[in-house]
């Protein structure tokens, strides 16, 4: 496809955020929105993914993410005529310490209080809800029966089919090499995108781009403190046991462990928190094989079983596992007009519509109704802010600090 010469907005990225949030901004109206990717739409992490999708967070904006990105997969047939393949099978966030039971009973009450029919199990009933689960070693944990997943590739063909339904320009292997911009008394504000293949004249940028967003905000002139971890995921094979019915998802809080089943079999995925940042696409057998010990103390069932599926992807995480969603700042901490960031920090699948439909209203009309986006800006990871803000304490054990991916 050509290099058209101007766009009214330019996203940069065409992974679950670009992608959704470029057809909502065409769904929206607005006539010229063009998408540069580096690589094909979908091939980084998000084809890569597990899927899981909740509503269950330990803060107020994590769960508004996490419930505007369920309502949005759930009706996705019916408004795009085309879907991601979500279920909602429920989701046991499980407690094994004494402290996972603590504060999950505090942050139960506060979805409740926040509209979420969040429940305590205590073990027995989560045996119940989880038929193959261990009866002991473990205290229950909070159910959710609106969670579910998602399949990732369907969710990227989705997102492709509904950039072409409203006439979104995709340029595959087109990369971004910079930002124009000019000065002005306020501030500097964009002018356009180079590529190699030239320049396109624009006022409006949307810059995403999953673990590779550090260094496309180095040619923006941005500091994006987005970091790179390896993520690994696996299926077994397939057992009797998993044809007995919808399964209810399962996440190990103290190991960072999760399981769905998928394919008559079990998919889990791990992140492990002693790893350096960086980027990482091999599978650590290793510690693939200490998860599956882990796994099979929790589903027996799953003891011996071969895997039919194994892979592993870099994917994107913040310091304080949330999003970033506000404008690109100059070094003076102004806002340049015209360029907005938006990044899930590590939750693609289960925040990226909402985070997608927040990051096109920020773009196009510098607000959002989907959350409060006060606290999600680049400025949040300034020293000198006073009043620091809480993350979300319901994630994969990411390293805690960032060192960005180069």
């Amino acid at each position: 496809m050509t290099l058209p010469a101007e766009a009214d907005l330019v996203v940069v990225g065409a992974g679950t955020i670009g992608g959704w949030a470029a057809h909502f901004a065409a769904a929206d109206g607005t006539a010229r929105v063009v998408v540069v990717e580096r690589g094909l739409v979908g091939q980084g992490a998000s084809s890569r993914a597990a899927g899981m999708v909740r509503a269950q967070a330990g803060t107020a904006v994590a769960t508004a993410l996490g419930r505007w990105s369920i309502d949005f997969y759930a009706g996705q047939s019916a408004g795009l005529g085309t879907d991601s393949g979500f279920r909602p099978l429920g989701y046991l966030l499980l407690a094994t310490r004494a402290r996972d039971v603590r504060e999950g009973r505090a942050r139960a009450a506060v979805q409740r209080e926040l509209g979420l029919d969040v429940r305590w199990l205590d073990p027995e009933e989560a045996s119940r809800a989880v038929p193959l689960l261990a009866p002991s070693g473990h205290r229950g944990g909070t159910y959710h029966a609106g969670d579910g997943c998602i399949d990732p590739v369907r969710n990227v063909r989705a997102y492709t089919l509904a950039m072409a339904r409203t006439g979104v320009r995709v340029l595959e292997r087109t990369e971004l090499v910079g930002l124009r911009t000019e000065a002005g008394d306020a501030g500097s504000r964009v002018t356009g995108v180079t590529t190699p293949r030239g320049t396109i004249a624009t006022q409006r940028v949307l810059l995403t781009g999953g673990p590779q967003l550090a260094e496309l905000g180095r040619r923006c002139g941005q500091r994006i403190p987005v970091g790179g971890v390896r993520h690994q995921v696996a299926v077994t094979a397939p057992h009797p046991a998993f044809a007995e019915g919808p399964q209810t998802m399962v996440y190990d809080l103290a190991r960072g462990l999760y399981w769905r089943e998928e394919e008559g079999g079990l998919l889990f995925g791990m992140s492990n928190p002693q790893e350096a940042p960086g980027p990482a696409t091999a599978v650590d057998w290793r510690y693939l094989d200490r998860m599956r010990r882990r796994l099979a103390g929790w589903v027996p069932v799953t003891r011996g079983l071969e895997l039919r599926k194994v892979w592993a992807a870099t994917i994107d995480y913040t310091a304080d596992h949330l999003p970033i969603l506000g404008p690109g700042l100059d070094d003076r901490g102004r806002p340049v007009a015209g360029l907005t960031i938006a990044a899930p920090g590590g939750h693609g699948m289960m925040w990226g519509p909402a985070v997608a439909r927040a990051g096109a209203d920020l773009a196009l009309r510098g607000h959002t109704d989907v959350v409060d986006v006060g606290d999600l800006g680049l400025d949040r990871f300034d020293p000198r802010r006073r009043r620091p803000v809480a993350g979300e304490p319901i994630a994969l054990p990411f390293p805690v600090m960032v060192e960005e991916s180069a």
